[in-house]
């Protein structure tokens, strides 16, 4: 008889859903400047009822969606405490490429039975104007990805939304619109839309440094995993490995998937390991043809750099070349001398096989750390031992 399937308790992951794409945090580390952009500009919507419009533009995994949500919802908190009511509906435009089906999600925020189909674009704005004007609400439409409606022709739609309360006399405005691209949109827009719109309140994202990646990674750490599960060394391991992209959401998603592979081995924390494991999985740039080009000195170094790294995120130059010169012995070859040798890791780091970091050290001198960003150092290191010994 087989025994009953118990769930084990968690050793590592504290609460996942803190690593969702659809969680948004209190605070969104490194993007205060734009959300002080974004209060800056809306401002006026709440103390004076006008409509604004805004641009966010940036590359993926920048915070720009994050960042509208967050802003969003802080709008929306303040202006109840204003006695301002105010709500907000963002659009996927690469899900939702239409203007029917745009205007749709609009109009069922506000009724969920309105049918899928049967109105036109003026009958489904019309609507929308009775449910704002009986709810006395000011809404935020943020169109997410809006140059796919653009490409797709539908740039009428942002031009109507743009201009939503351009016919009411008097009263308050009743809607405000952002633009989310990774793009510049305002060279996109015909120019009956390009007038409703100011080049000022565009809102640039700049890809997140490795520093910046550290800080947002530990944030969720902190968040998402119990307390001392992670080390440092993992946290920036996970930050130089997202650094060149510059993607919060891709160091986000290594970050969830090392936790899973720890949980998986039952470990008491999330090693180095996990993490070039969790790359590989995501987004690996090392293939077994990029090795295969290698002379023979090229992978001995980096057979090196996998048997140095095998309990350590980071590792010197000095563990490296003494664990070269081992490899070198092993295989019956010459080790070449220390000029060469490091030669050899810097044609390494430029295929984007090693990654390198020169740090301060507390005598005034300078010490060169090497990690493995992309594979596991075990596969590697089978790999290359597989390669060297076929020979």
């Amino acid at each position: 008889m087989t025994a009953p399937h118990t769930s084990r308790a968690a050793r590592v992951l504290k609460d996942p859903s803190k690593l969702s794409f659809d969680y948004v945090p209190e605070k969104l580390v490194h993007r205060e400047k734009q959300m002080d952009r974004l209060w800056m500009m809306f401002r006026p919507v709440l103390e004076s009822g006008v409509s604004q419009t805004a641009f966010l533009i940036g590359n993926v995994g920048t915070g720009k969606t994050a960042t509208s949500k967050r802003f969003c919802l802080d709008l929306v908190k303040e202006g109840t405490n204003m006695g301002k009511a105010m709500d907000f509906i963002v659009v996927n435009c690469r899900q939702r490429n239409t203007e029917s089906s745009v205007l749709l999600r609009l109009v069922t925020h506000f009724d969920e039975r309105f049918p899928d189909r049967g109105f036109s674009t003026a009958e489904m704005l019309r609507t929308l104007h009775k449910h704002l004007d009986r709810l006395k609400v000011h809404l935020v439409v943020v169109l997410d990805e809006a140059d796919v409606l653009l490409r797709k022709g539908v740039g009428d739609l942002i031009y109507l939304l743009s201009r939503f309360d351009e016919e009411k006399v008097g009263g308050k405005a009743s809607m405000s619109l952002i633009l989310i691209s990774q793009k510049y949109l305002l060279d996109m827009l015909d120019p009956a839309s390009m007038s409703t719109f100011r080049r000022a309140n565009a809102i640039i994202f700049d890809k997140y440094t490795a520093e910046e990646l550290k800080d947002i990674v530990a944030s969720r750490v902190y968040l998402a995993f119990y307390p001392g599960t992670v080390p440092q060394s993992t946290i920036e391991l996970i930050a130089d490995a997202s650094g060149e992209l510059g993607d919060a959401r891709f160091a986000i998603e290594i970050l969830e998937k090392a936790g899973m592979l720890a949980e998986e081995e039952g470990s008491q924390q999330v090693t180095p390991e996990n993490v070039r494991t969790a790359k590989a999985l995501t987004y690996n740039v090392v293939t077994s043809s990029k090795i295969e080009v290698l002379d023979v000195q090229k992978k001995l170094v980096l057979l090196a750099v996998a048997r140095a790294s095998r309990e350590q995120a980071y590792v010197t130059t000095r563990e490296v070349e003494t664990a070269y010169k081992i490899a070198a012995e092993e295989y019956g070859e010459r080790a070449r001398g220390h000029t060469q040798f490091w030669a050899y890791l810097q044609q390494l780091a430029n295929e984007g096989l090693v990654e390198t970091k020169v740090t301060g050290d507390p005598s005034g001198g300078r010490t060169t750390y090497i990690s493995v960003p992309d594979m596991p150092v075990k596969v590697l290191r089978e790999l290359l031992e597989g390669m060297l010994g076929e020979r």
